[in-house]
């Protein structure tokens, strides 16, 4: 008789990127997103999520994300212009990967990006908080947070 154990979610997916979300936690335990019902994927049950929407906004997901510890993963062209989004990171500690560019318009040009850059997603999970990189198919940059 198998038994499932516990998933340990590392990664948050925010809700612009909800068609990218689906496929990833599709694949992986370690990844929700709001709504997230929860699931078992290779044996590993994934609760469901605490953020119940994709309407719920910024300053209520981002702090709760980041007490957590997950690492966020969102689509945002123009983020080093976003100085509030910024502050929340910065103010609550939390570690953020932004798909950058127009390597991120549709669902699979963002499976993509994050597949050619997952390793470097990986290795910012266990990084220390705050941080911002942008993420694009062929580059990862950290984002001053000012």
């Amino acid at each position: 008789m198998s038994r499932t154990k516990p998933a340990e979610v590392r990664f948050y997916v925010d809700a612009d990127l909800l068609g990218l979300a689906h496929v990833l936690a599709g694949l992986r335990p370690d990844v929700t997103y709001p709504g997230d019902p929860g699931a078992v994927i290779h044996k590993r049950q994934r609760p469901p999520c605490p953020i119940v929407s994709p309407a719920v906004k910024d300053p209520e997901w981002i702090p709760e994300v980041a007490r957590r510890g997950w690492l966020i993963i969102t689509r945002d062209r123009h983020i080093q212009e976003h100085h509030l989004e910024i502050g929340a990171v910065r103010d609550h500690g939390a570690r953020m990967v932004a798909l950058t560019g127009e390597d991120a318009r549709s669902v699979f040009a963002q499976l993509e990006v994050v597949m050619c850059r997952w390793r470097d997603i990986e290795r910012c999970a266990s990084e220390p908080p705050p941080f911002i990189h942008t993420a694009t198919r062929t580059t990862m940059r950290r984002l001053p947070l000012g």
